[in-house]
């Protein structure tokens, strides 16, 4: 990972980016992902990458090691604690329906991997074969949502936090006693954890949603369950929004990295049992900061990623007390 400062003020780019979406997206040309970038252009991407929620850089024809470097560009690579990785690549994923095997189960809105302390920043994914019909990845921008709330709403949900657990992985521990055994032992390391409903981006400053209703998020803390069960709906159904969205369908050697601290995203299974194969890498965060959080406190959080940006010199966002 490069040692980088993102300059805010930076107009320029050495690349061309072109957005594709009224709230997220952005197409970003002139680039190969094949060769090491240099400093300018990583602090780039990475600006590009926050500002867009989504980046969409078209005819990279990279293979896995390709894809590893262009993540570390944004941070330490995370192992996903309940994917079936290769041994020899623990840190990239593979989704492959060959052979008949089934979509994965992604196909609900989520965010990745909330029931972590520390979710991951971000997600990246390379096309490898596209199925002639079908397999977009849908996704909607949580901020958007949250400039949608009513000033009333946002007031109220300020400050609130919720709790994640990782409940779908559940299911993958057989009902046996060595399953029950190993289940109790990922119970005990991995707790449920709090997270801010309300999310501020570390690198924007703006505030957006952080829930899972249909993956992780299980209620909100300090509410009766009727309450928190009817409140998670509600903010949960913002991703119904279709101006909220994009749509991205898939060609061959694209690569697509969205922002999971302020982004959903959901595939779409349309396309068995044609083959559709994508390489994954994930980007390692850190704690979500809610609303409030004093410059001190804000610094502290972010030091664990100081190649985001020069804090001596950058402005006060408005999220900031003085």
């Amino acid at each position: 990972m490069p040692d980088v400062s993102l300059d805010s003020e930076t107009k320029s780019a050495p690349f061309h980016t072109r957005r594709i979406g009224k709230y997220l997206g952005a197409e970003i040309t002139g680039i190969d992902l094949t060769k090491v970038q240099d400093k300018e252009t990583v602090a780039a991407l990475i600006l590009a990458h926050a500002e867009n929620g989504v980046i969409v850089l078209p005819d990279q024809e990279i293979d896995s090691e390709d894809l590893k470097r262009f993540g570390r560009y944004f941070g330490e690579l995370s192992v996903h604690p309940f994917s079936t990785n290769m041994e020899e690549a623990p840190e990239l994923i593979v989704y492959d329906n060959k052979e008949g095997n089934p979509p994965p189960q992604t196909d609900v809105w989520h965010s990745d991997e909330t029931f972590r302390e520390c979710p991951p920043m971000g997600t990246v994914l390379s096309s490898k074969i596209i199925p002639e019909i079908g397999g977009d990845t849908c996704f909607c921008s949580q901020e958007a949502a949250y400039e949608g709330l009513s000033d009333h709403m946002q007031n109220f949900i300020d400050g609130l936090e919720a709790l994640h657990d990782f409940i779908p992985f559940k299911k993958l521990f057989p009902d046996t006693p060595e399953g029950r055994k190993s289940l109790y032992e990922w119970e005990e390391k991995i707790r449920p954890v709090a997270h801010p409903v309300v999310r501020v981006h570390p690198v924007t400053g703006k505030k957006a949603l952080f829930v899972n209703p249909w993956k992780f998020t299980v209620r909100i803390k300090g509410m009766h369950e009727r309450e928190s069960r009817e409140l998670l709906e509600k903010l949960g159904n913002t991703v119904h929004t279709l101006e909220y969205q994009y749509r991205h369908n898939w060609v061959p050697n694209t690569v697509v990295m969205w922002d999971n601290r302020s982004v959903m995203h959901a595939a779409v299974h349309d396309y068995y049992p044609q083959q559709r194969k994508l390489e994954r890498v994930t980007i390692e965060g850190d704690r979500p900061v809610g609303t409030g959080v004093s410059i001190d406190e804000d610094a502290l959080y972010r030091r664990k990623i100081p190649w985001i940006m020069d804090f001596k010199d950058r402005p006060k966002r408005k999220f900031e007390r003085d």
